[in-house]
């Protein structure tokens, strides 16, 4: 596996492997990797000839006092995991290649960053489509894979991608989740060990909610009791628990399909997202 750090050799490297017409998907991670990145590795080897993964710790997504410097970064391990998973590239700039001087240039975020996530964190949505876009025109893939994870996040790059004419193919990958139902993020490895297990109240509220929901609950009491469940869980707050439309992410209060159950909590230091489909 090829670890390239410069734009140059990078085209250079993509050109090589898209001759004879075989196709390449990228990747987009900020490193730390775990078994939900690399089951996108693994989903991206059945539906394209070659993999190219990038890693970078985006700073422009990151608010002034979020944890851009604590975010955890292993190259050497990730890069391990990826010579395994046979991954044949790794794209791993620097912020100076990035974002070098002068650079003045950024992607507006309307309607669907302005809620959930986007409230919580101001710009943020701004950070990581400008950071999409650039990585999308380095490596020129034909197809990119994001987590469902965080579906606003897919559904900003989606429209992004539909609107700016990127012309390749946007996929979402299913959730991985450890035994107990939290999702894996590598955020959880801010956790105490009695902080993560504690955390499996997360999901479990929302598996409960979605299911009632589906059943013809009410849904501002289906949504007020997992609130309640999530904070009696462990969690310290609950930045949101909404019903939303899957493609317009408006917020629901009756069930129509396709619906999503988006969430966001905090514990101690560590704010955690989930979502599920409702029906």
């Amino acid at each position: 596996m090829q670890i390239i750090r410069d734009i140059a050799t990078l085209h250079r490297a993509v050109s090589a492997l898209k001759q004879g017409g075989k196709s390449v998907a990228l990747v987009p991670t900020m490193g730390a990797l775990h078994d939900g990145h690399l089951s996108l590795v693994r989903m991206a080897r059945r539906v394209a000839d070659h993999v190219v993964v990038s890693i970078f710790v985006n700073p422009t997504q990151f608010g002034p006092n979020e944890d851009f410097a604590a975010y955890p970064r292993d190259e050497a391990r990730d890069a391990a995991l990826l010579v395994e998973e046979k991954a044949a590239l790794l794209w791993a700039p620097d912020v100076s290649v990035m974002y070098p001087e002068g650079h003045s240039t950024h992607i507006e975020v309307a309607e669907l960053g302005a809620d959930y996530c986007g409230a919580a964190r101001p710009g943020h949505f701004d950070g990581v489509a400008t950071v999409v876009a650039k990585l999308l025109n380095q490596v020129r893939p034909d197809i990119a894979l994001f987590g469902e994870k965080d579906w606003q996040q897919l559904a900003i790059i989606r429209r992004m991608a539909r609107d700016l004419d990127f012309g390749l193919d946007i996929l979402g990958a299913p959730i991985a989740r450890d035994a107990d139902g939290l999702a894996l993020s590598s955020r959880n490895a801010y956790l105490t060990k009695e902080q993560r297990a504690a955390a499996a109240a997360f999901p479990k509220a929302l598996k409960a909610a979605a299911a009632a929901i589906a059943s013809g609950a009410d849904v501002a009491e289906a949504l007020a009791e997992a609130k309640a469940a999530i904070v009696a869980g462990g969690f310290d707050s609950v930045d949101y628990v909404a019903l939303a439309d899957a493609n317009s992410l408006e917020r629901l209060t009756v069930l129509r399909q396709p619906a999503r159950l988006l969430a966001a909590a905090r514990m101690g230091k560590t704010r955690l997202i989930d979502n599920l489909a409702v029906g």
